[in-house]
């Protein structure tokens, strides 16, 4: 007898081994069809010899042998007796032995005992067989069909879920009714396992709920999920909260979120609120608590990087420079809330780039023009599907630092809506003695903003919520003189487009005195927004006779500015003159910055009547009723026939009157320009002035004296009359500024009179 197969033995059965093939199978199937099997002492030994096998076998029967379409040979045979190998003989090509029969010790037939035992086995047998689900019922049939002792021990035991050397082990036991007991007694026990299997399921499947049902499931998908490559419901906790090691948080926030996080732990992930308390995790670790950028305290440093970026803004540069004096020194300063206010196109926005700069720190911006909704400072709940921080947390998020140089633009078009003041919701973010716990609604965790360096920006401080305006340091950035858009043209405008145009100060020269004519003639604000897009037109005018291979004038001259731009367009901005009586040039303040405004009367018959068009605001055309009212109670003064009054009308006008005006600087304005009216005599060439009065004649101090003085000086007006509480206002202005420029300094009208009307000197007149 031969053994070659290293398989698992069933004795005496019909049994399917998987072979890889051999001369022993071939030869056996051709010749006698049988062979001995037995098993290995050890399964993992791959080339098992005469000492690696176990010396109790089964001769076995070849019935069938099949090749399947993977290479390996499946062979079934059928058990028939046991043999003992007495000596091996060969084990090439494949193992000889010789075999001794070992014979089964029967009981008696009428042995009670023993058929007890038999019939116990079949009872168990199919008591078995109906209460595992793995086993067709089939099975009952062939159990109750066998009429053989032997056979049903030998039959049974080679089924039961028994370990190789379990199985060895029956195979070896010569006494029939010895191998019942043993094969009964694992029945038992197999039976039992079942019974308890059973038993457990059901009691698992009637108490399982609905919601353990959805957590079963919900393990399946985790499961689904995580063979497709994502990330399961144990493994988000696990990566937030090795995420939350490295944070610098204080106890109350470790605390507040170890308790959220236990909280999502316990969430159902399908529910709406999981996604919710997930995003609030995420944001709780993106916030950079307690990570500060380092400050670079070199002021000459920071000094370059402000002059290097904005030409002028002389007064906001200082301010920075005191701040980081300030922390370089004590190193505990709380930020200032600076409002930078101004007209548009002057820096403001660009300035905190720079700031940020300087300071080493990092830069945000966020825009609230047109915002009203206070939850988008605050935030929203976390209780609302779809809620989400405020804006100042996102950006903080964004920045990476508690830090950093935070940009609050257009502050002064905050709206109101039916969600609430933003303007008020800001209180607490720009005020430092509360800013260091603020609160947003969806955090629900105070945060520290006090270390923020907050810049607004506005145009206008009129329409800022006065207690926000109490929060706020404002730095006044007035509007750009000639000179100064000159230069800034030149270093900043110019390379800007030339670059942004691919081309280079090579291709296109443009000279001081033509982007000083483009400055005057083709420009009309405090800013220098309008100045670049005509610098542009004239790059891409470059820009496209290279593309075409034409040829043009590398350096510009006025008659190619001309040629670009057309003819000059604000030349009517100029002072036009005061060659007619009733015509008087007054000085305004608008949110463009300072501007000149010619006021215009004339006398018609009537009985007197005043009229006013121009489309004035209210407290212009006030000025104008105050002016006739002072005129008429002290015509003799003035030398005025008070008949006048009666036999004419008199019409106001103030030239362009599809733009507002409004504003309480035209009343000396309206008044000498009635007063020359009424007496026919011109008011003095290049003079302006700007002024409230009262009935009684006197001159009140009015504001934005600086963007006044620029709109003059674009105007080439030499002479100005201002309120002598004004004069404060221009000692604080340079010199460079006033160059050629007259200032008279009145206290009431008669003076005004005396200096725009007559050629009469004035003691307090002032030529710088």
């Amino acid at each position: 007898m031969a053994s070659e197969l290293d398989i698992d033995i069933d004795p005496l059965v019909q049994i399917l081994f998987k072979v890889s093939g051999g001369r022993l199978i071939n030869e056996a199937n051709n010749g006698s069809k049988i062979i001995g099997v037995v098993s290995q002492k050890d399964e993992e030994v791959e080339n098992p010899t005469s000492k690696d096998i176990n010396k109790v076998g089964v001769v076995a029967r070849i019935l069938r042998v099949l090749k399947m379409p993977d290479g390996n040979t499946t062979v079934i045979i059928q058990g028939k007796k046991r043999f003992q190998i007495t000596q091996v003989v060969t084990e090439e090509p494949y193992m000889n032995a010789t075999v001794a029969e070992v014979p089964d010790n029967r009981p008696e037939q009428d042995n009670a005992e023993f058929g007890a035992i038999i019939e116990s086995i079949k009872d168990l047998a199919l008591q078995i067989i109906k209460g595992s689900p793995n086993i067709p019922s089939e099975a009952s049939f062939a159990i109750k069909n066998i009429e053989s002792n032997s056979f049903l021990i030998n039959f049974v035991s080679s089924n039961m879920s028994l370990s190789v050397s379990e199985k060895q082990k029956l195979l070896e036991m010569n006494d029939l009714k010895e191998r019942a007991l043993s094969t009964l007694k694992h029945m038992n026990t197999e039976n039992q396992k079942l019974e308890l299997k059973n038993d457990i399921q059901s009691k698992v499947q009637s108490d399982m709920s609905q919601q353990q049902r959805e957590y079963f499931l919900h393990q399946q998908m985790k499961t689904i999920q995580e063979e497709l490559g994502g990330v399961s419901h144990e493994g988000e906790i696990v990566e937030m909260r090795d995420r939350a090691k490295d944070k610098q948080w204080d106890e109350d926030v470790k605390n507040h979120f170890e308790k959220e996080l236990s909280k999502m732990q316990r969430m159902n992930p399908q529910v709406a609120e999981y996604s919710i308390q997930r995003n609030y995790l995420d944001l709780f670790l993106d916030l950079p608590w307690n990570e500060f950028s380092k400050d670079k305290f070199d002021l000459k440093r920071a000094k370059k990087i402000l002059d290097r970026d904005h030409y002028g803004l002389d007064d906001v540069k200082r301010r920075i420079i005191e701040y980081l004096a300030v922390l370089k020194l004590r190193n505990d300063m709380k930020s200032p809330i600076l409002c930078l206010y101004g007209p548009p196109g002057v820096g403001k926005t660009s300035l905190g780039k720079s700031v940020a700069e300087a300071l080493g720190r990092e830069y945000v911006r966020i825009s609230l023009g047109g915002l009203r909704d206070e939850a988008e400072i605050r935030g929203h709940r976390k209780t609302y599907i779809g809620a989400m921080p405020g804006r100042i947390i996102q950006s903080l998020k964004k920045a990476g630092t508690s830090n950093p140089v935070f940009v609050l633009d257009e502050i002064d078009k905050l709206s109101m809506g039916n969600a609430g003041d933003p303007s008020s919701a800001l209180l607490e973010v720009l005020d430092p003695e509360q800013n260091s716990e603020f609160h947003d609604n969806f955090l629900e965790m105070g945060f520290d903003l006090s270390k923020v360096m907050f810049i607004a920006t506005c145009n206008s401080l009129n329409t800022i919520q006065p207690a926000l305006r109490d929060r706020m340091e404002i730095i006044n950035v007035t509007g750009y003189t000639i000179e100064e858009k000159v230069e800034i043209a030149k270093r900043h405008l110019l390379p800007k487009q030339l670059e942004e145009h691919g081309l280079t100060a090579e291709h296109l020269k443009v000279g001081k005195k033509q982007l000083e004519k483009i400055v005057e003639g083709y420009t009309r604000e405090s800013g220098v927004r309008s100045l670049e897009k005509q610098i542009a037109k004239v790059v891409r005018y470059a820009a496209k006779n290279i593309a075409m291979e034409d040829e043009y004038n590398i350096k510009l001259n006025d008659e190619d500015i001309i040629e670009i731009l057309g003819s000059p367009k604000m030349e009517r901005d100029k002072y036009e003159n005061n060659d007619v009586a009733g015509v008087v040039t007054g000085l305004a303040w608008t949110q463009v910055g300072g501007d000149i405004l010619f006021i215009e009367s004339i006398l018609s018959k009537g009985k007197g009547n005043l009229s006013i068009t121009g489309n004035l605001g209210k407290v212009m055309k006030e000025s104008a009723t105050i002016a006739m009212e002072y005129i008429k109670a002290n015509a003799d003064d003035l030398g005025i026939d008070a008949s006048i009054f009666e036999k004419y009308n008199v019409h106001i006008h103030v030239p362009e009157g599809a733009t507002p005006k409004d504003g309480p600087s035209a009343g000396i304005t309206m008044l000498t320009s009635l007063v020359s009216l009424f007496t026919q005599k011109k008011v003095k060439k290049s003079i302006a002035m700007t002024g409230e009065i009262t009935l009684r004649g006197k001159v009140l101090p009015v504001g934005g004296i600086k963007e006044k003085i620029l709109a003059a000086k674009r105007a080439r007006i030499k002479e100005l009359i201002l309120c002598e509480e004004n004069k404060r206002d221009i000692e604080e202005i340079k010199d460079e500024y006033l160059k050629g420029l007259t200032f008279h300094y009145v206290r009431d009208m008669s003076d005004v009179i005396n200096i725009a009307i007559t050629k009469q000197a004035v003691k307090n007149a002032k030529k710088l």
